[in-house]
């Protein structure tokens, strides 16, 4: 049975493929399109699944949209006429696109797929969210927390998985809102929603958290986690273009920081902010995570939503909460809510057995040696081969150790927002310099920005506090930050936070065996088998799909070499590609190299 989950019109659009029970492909639109956080049908990420599982789309059994559009417009009539008329520049703009496109779903994926309107499902949206983590999870039975902006009108669910049913016991409902919060914090300090909330998390060690007791005068707090908005303070709900009111900057005594600034205004009191929103959100989480478990007294949690990308509050989770066991997808956020549209019908509606648990992300496009070569020869790209594995991951290792920042590009891409060693820049993390080097020269963003270590997975608590690394899936994607063990911190000081603390990605054999290999050289030779990693990127693009993409990126940044499957790339390349012109033989997409 082939069951294509769907997320789109809202950001991050992605298509996700389940075969007989097991995940065979899962991608984000932009990806193809290299629209960044594209919104759009997932045209591209559709024939990516089909072709990866060898189907057409009249084999697939069921599609299955991740949300409930009439139920969302019933919320966003409802929202308005209670807000009127203050509200009614975004019920005008928001009416032109429901009618015209958003509300008619169904008679789209019809029309655009060619399939019979029979085949097409609608999940509640945190119904996708606690399906996609659940389902995909080791445990035949969880506790199950979803936390995000909003979806319908559910803004945070508590729920129960049991083999192939999911019961929702609890939610709150727009337009209080946990993810909402976060994200006015991420406005208030200068950043953009649904784009910088990580960008909040990673200023928040270089704050202290002075404001917690003004935050709180915003909102109320129950034992249980439930959060009450004292709305006067929000716009969020009737306003097309502003989360906060006036009242929000009166009430702290500073306006929302300038978003052009970027890093060059650092501001103590902003920091202080990112800090005191952070820790009430570890707050809030770890209240609703001990009220779920005494609830269900169950020993494993689930998590999902947007939320769910706060590696600090997830180790928190982790080390102060009750449960036992937790599991993350790693695509906790819309885009993975495809992934749960199509295990829910599945499992959940159809009563299909399990499949495996998700182990990895790397369920995205690859390129063979062949098919980069062909790219190399084709535009006269300078190169050389190292056809055995164990000599390319030791000169790739002593590249790194040698200084050289390196864009690395190996099998299928990663789903979800982390590089996690298939589409990554890397380079040495003993190296203090390489912080500022990297996002000065080659990711052209914030210089607060910090960088994550992957480590390998047998010899992760010798460097972070994190016991038993090897049953810890979250750590696999990126998804806790944990403290550098204080011993060494003096060796890793390009990606030791502010606080001391690290976003490891534990990194094992049997999935990524390359990735392994480069780190376990690299160890070998230096006695640190940690690199730095960070998306294979510049800012404001969509992580690399393809040879050519990488070779484009590598171009137009500082990075000293290009490791494409098999084949090295050095920086002389450029100077002899420079303004050329070329097609990329994926999707016809045209790019252009042009460096100085």
């Amino acid at each position: 049975m082939l069951v294509l989950g769907l997320s789109y019109n809202y950001h991050d659009s992605a298509a996700a493929l389940v075969k007989d029970g097991v995940l065979v492909a899962a991608a984000e639109e932009e990806r193809f399109s290299r629209v960044k956080h594209d919104s759009g049908f997932p045209a591209l990420a559709i024939q990516f699944c089909l072709d990866t599982a060898g189907a057409t789309i009249e084999e697939v059994d069921h599609v299955v949209f991740y949300e409930k559009p009439f139920v969302k417009l019933e919320r966003m009539l409802l929202t308005a006429m209670a807000t009127f008329p203050r509200s009614a520049a975004v019920f005008r703009e928001s009416m032109q696109r429901w009618l015209t496109d958003k509300l008619w779903i169904k008679s789209q994926l019809a029309a655009k797929l060619g399939i019979d309107a029979q085949k097409i499902l609608f999940c509640d949206h945190h119904m996708s969210h606690a399906a996609a983590s659940f389902y995909t999870s080791p445990y035949k039975d969880a506790a199950i927390l979803t936390i995000d902006g909003a979806g319908e009108w559910t803004t945070s669910t508590m729920g129960v998985g049991r083999d192939r049913k999911i019961e929702i016991l609890k939610e709150i409902r727009f337009p209080h809102s946990l993810g909402l919060l976060y994200s006015a914090f991420t406005a208030y300090c200068g950043f953009e929603v649904n784009e910088g909330e990580y960008k909040l998390m990673g200023m928040h060690p270089y704050g202290k958290p002075r404001h917690v007791d003004k935050i709180k005068e915003l909102i109320e707090i129950a034992p249980d986690g439930s959060l009450w908005h004292d709305m006067r303070y929000f716009a969020y709900h009737h306003s097309p273009d502003s989360t906060l009111s006036a009242r929000f900057a009166e009430h702290f005594g500073r306006p929302a920081r300038d978003p052009k600034l970027g890093d060059k205004s650092l501001d103590p009191y902003y920091c202080d902010m990112a800090a005191s929103i952070q820790q009430v959100t570890e707050e809030v989480v770890l209240a609703m995570v001990r009220h779920l478990h005494e609830l269900t007294g169950m020993k494993n949690l689930v998590m999902a939503g947007g939320v769910a990308l706060n590696s600090v509050a997830n180790y928190k989770v982790l080390r102060q909460g009750p449960f036992e066991e937790l599991y993350i997808l790693p695509a906790p956020g819309d885009d993975g809510a495809s992934v749960g549209a199509a295990y829910w019908a599945y499992n959940h509606l159809l009563g299909r057995p399990r499949g495996p648990a998700l182990d990895h992300a790397y369920l995205g496009s690859s390129y063979t040696d062949a098919q980069i070569k062909q790219v190399l020869d084709a535009h006269q790209i300078p190169h050389e081969h190292i056809a055995d594995d164990e000599r390319f991951y030791d000169r790739v290792a002593r590249e790194l150790a040698d200084g050289q920042v390196c864009g690395w590009f190996r099998g299928r891409f990663e789903f979800g927002p982390r590089a996690l060693g298939a589409r990554s820049i890397i380079a040495d993390p003993r190296r203090s310099e390489m912080k500022d080097k990297l996002n000065a020269t080659i990711k052209f963003r914030e210089a607060f920005r910090p960088f994550a270590p992957s480590v390998l997975e047998e010899r992760a608590d010798e460097f972070f506090e994190i016991p038993d690394a090897q049953k810890h899936f979250p750590a696999r994607f990126m998804l806790y930050v944990a403290p550098v063990r204080e011993e060494k911190r003096a060796v890793l000081p390009a990606i030791t936070h502010e606080d001391g603390s690290g976003r490891l990605q534990t990194v094992y054999k049997d999935t990524n065996p390359a990735y392994h290999g480069i780190i376990r050289r690299f160890g070998e030779l230096t006695g640190v088998p940690v690199i730095m990693n960070t998306s294979f990127n510049l800012k404001g693009e969509p992580i690399v799909e393809s040879p050519a993409h990488a070779f484009n990126t590598f171009s137009l940044s500082g990075m000293d070499l290009l490791f494409l499957g098999n084949f090295i790339v050095k920086k002389d390349a450029k100077k002899k590609i420079a303004e050329t012109r070329f097609h990329l033989r994926h999707e016809g997409d045209t790019v252009t190299a042009m460096v100085s």
